[in-house]
């Protein structure tokens, strides 16, 4: 059900303290005072139904309610009735407004209330006081907490925005760095396989044929790819139909890219693998990918040896290879090696990648842990 429009509630209840006023009117004893009659009952809905647009003009909607209300005494009629008005539209101003502008309205309602009663003939003063001052401060009370915790909720949905805000930024950056693995890896790709066809295209046309073959089966994948994440970024509409994301099972067909690059790729297995995380095998796989197209771009090496390693509450990806960029792509893959590092501490793993301890090669190994 619907939620009732605040406007609509006000008037719901101006009209409800509007007729409990006027029968309480109709129920006082008036004594030596004027008997409750029609001018009465003008009076009262003049101080009660203001309170309709309490939240448009708190201080008006008090003032209102106020004077009409010390028409009453000032007329001759009980003042006993008709102050709901009143308490009303102070707690209103007490939610609303800063507290010298409470304490001026306080002050004005405690006046107005020992001046009408007096005008009505109240006796004693000293308990008139009393009302006109602790009937204020309990009503201000109220609305003062009202205020607060209306205050505390902006701000926690301020806070939720906030956190939001910077969710969505921050899955934004970690596609941003899916778009810089796919890319760098692909292109490289694409790259070698052209520029071996250009070379080969006269002398061995079958060479040339099969690289610009990787060059199109390559150029397809990456564009999958990108499709993928860029669906991702997309914030309205249905998602379109693309691949899953790739996993430790696609490690043979990044192999076999690599191998038609030219670079001898060897992927083993060992210990028993097991059903894992998409986010982890996922981490994996670009783990493997960026530093497959580091080897491609810098290392200059002749083979690549991949081991997926699956131990007790762990995977261990290894890659080595055999080139002798290792100092270059330390220099020279700053980028790549950090977004692998941020990757591996992502799911509390660990990613260490240097040259070989022999002097010639490159190793990166990853070790993330495997929940049970």
């Amino acid at each position: 059900m619907a939620a009732a429009h605040p406007t609509a509630t006000d008037v719901v209840m101006a009209v409800a303290i509007a007729v409990v006023s006027v029968l309480q009117g109709f129920d006082v004893v008036p004594g030596p005072l004027r008997p409750f009659d029609g001018v009465a009952v003008v009076l009262t809905l003049l101080a009660t139904l203001p309170v309709a647009l309490r939240r448009r003009a708190p201080t008006t909607v008090l003032l209102a309610c106020m004077g009409f209300w010390c028409l009453l005494p000032v007329a001759g009629y009980p003042p006993a009735h008709g102050t709901y008005g009143i308490l009303v539209g102070l707690y209103t101003v007490a939610s609303t407004r800063p507290w010298r502008h409470v304490l001026a309205c306080a002050a004005l309602c405690c006046a107005g209330w020992v001046a009408g009663g007096v005008l009505g003939g109240q006796t004693p003063v000293v308990t008139l006081l009393a009302q006109g001052a602790v009937v204020p401060a309990v009503v201000w009370w109220f609305g003062d907490v009202a205020r607060r915790l209306a205050v505390a909720n902006r701000r926690l949905a301020a806070a939720g925005t906030e956190l939001a805000r910077r969710a969505v930024a921050e899955e934004r950056v970690r596609l941003a760095r899916e778009l810089h693995d796919v890319v760098a890896h692909h292109l490289s790709v694409i790259a070698v396989q052209a520029g071996l066809s250009r070379y080969v295209l006269r002398s061995d046309p079958g060479t040339a044929d099969a690289a610009l073959g990787t060059v199109l089966d390559t150029g397809r994948e990456a564009l999958r790819e990108l499709r993928r994440v860029l669906e991702l970024l997309r914030v309205e509409g249905p998602a379109g139909d693309f691949a899953p994301a790739p996993g430790l099972a696609g490690l043979s067909e990044l192999a076999d890219r690599m191998r038609a690059a030219g670079v001898a790729v060897d992927v083993v297995v060992t210990g028993t693998p097991r059903p894992l995380a998409p986010g982890l095998e996922l981490c994996a796989y670009r783990v493997v990918q960026e530093s497959l197209t580091n080897v491609l771009k810098h290392a200059r090496a002749a083979s690549v040896a991949v081991t997926v390693d699956h131990a007790d509450g762990e995977l261990r990806v290894t890659v080595v290879d055999d080139g002798a960029g290792g100092a270059r792509v330390t220099a020279r893959a700053g980028n790549g090696l950090r977004g692998m590092r941020e990757r591996a501490m992502l799911y509390g793993g660990s990613l260490r990648a240097g040259p070989r301890a022999s002097g010639d090669g490159f190793e990166v190994q990853l070790v993330l842990p495997v929940p049970p």
